[in-house]
């Protein structure tokens, strides 16, 4: 089986990929954005299964079939929820919700092993596309954590916590008044919870609120150094690779 990974966030490829040759199923293949993507259809032959995330670094996947007719199944993997999906209209063999899960990865395989051998080249609603990404989904997303302080529950709100950063296989949140809560999940788990507007994850170690930024210094090998209100423990450096969508979330 010919089985290549479209996917723009590269430690994400690299569990996908891993998880798939758990089901004895090689990636070699891996894509990371649009124009990367279109160039390699252009010029390789198009695969039988294609694990494509919808969202890229320079756009929607969506754009390579527009520019490329492709005869191939299609995996979607996205962290839009399933209400959202079914705008999309899609016909794939399925979908899977990041996280991805092992179990839900392996039914996915065998429903694209259980099809019928004909390929069928993917139909794209881009109406419906367009709709939902200029009214998106009303989504809930994180108002307050609830941590524990010796014997008692404390509420932290959302709008008091400056950073969250892992620390020591721990995970805080730093508020505005200077104290710092450990928290009962991981950042990877975050991603879905928070309101994207609000905070951004500058690196593997963590997410800042755009209200309690203070200065931003240009740091050495091409990142920036982020100065918060309240927060001093260590220094917030935006990472090489994420400074470019840093400064698109400023705007």
């Amino acid at each position: 089986m010919n089985v290549i990974i479209i996917e723009d966030e590269k430690p994400s490829a690299r569990r996908l990929q891993r998880m798939l040759k758990a089901l004895d199923i090689e990636a070699e293949t891996m894509l990371h954005s649009v124009e990367e993507s279109i160039a390699w259809f252009q010029e390789n032959e198009h695969p039988d299964l294609i694990f494509l995330d919808i969202q890229l670094s320079d756009g929607l996947s969506f754009e390579i079939f527009e520019a490329i007719k492709i005869n191939s199944a299609v995996i979607f993997t996205t962290a839009y929820d399933e209400y959202a999906l079914q705008a999309f209209k899609l016909n794939s063999i399925d979908y899977l919700l990041k996280p991805i899960d092992e179990d839900d990865l392996k039914t996915a395989v065998e429903k694209f092993k259980g099809r019928t051998p004909q390929k069928q080249s993917v139909s794209l609603d881009f109406n419906d596309i367009k709709k939902l990404l200029v009214n998106p989904i009303e989504r809930e997303y994180k108002k307050r954590f609830s941590v524990k302080v010796g014997q008692h529950i404390k509420l932290i709100n959302i709008e008091d916590i400056e950073c969250i950063y892992s620390e020591n296989k721990g995970t805080y949140a730093h508020t505005s008044e200077g104290r710092d809560y450990l928290l009962d999940v991981t950042l990877d788990q975050l991603e879905d919870e928070l309101e994207p507007d609000v905070f951004f994850r500058i690196s593997r170690k963590f997410y800042v609120n755009i209200n309690a930024i203070k200065d931003i210094i240009s740091y050495t090998n091409s990142r920036l150094q982020i100065k918060l209100n309240h927060f001093s423990e260590q220094e917030v450096i935006v990472s090489r690779e994420r400074v470019k969508d840093f400064k698109n979330w400023l705007e």
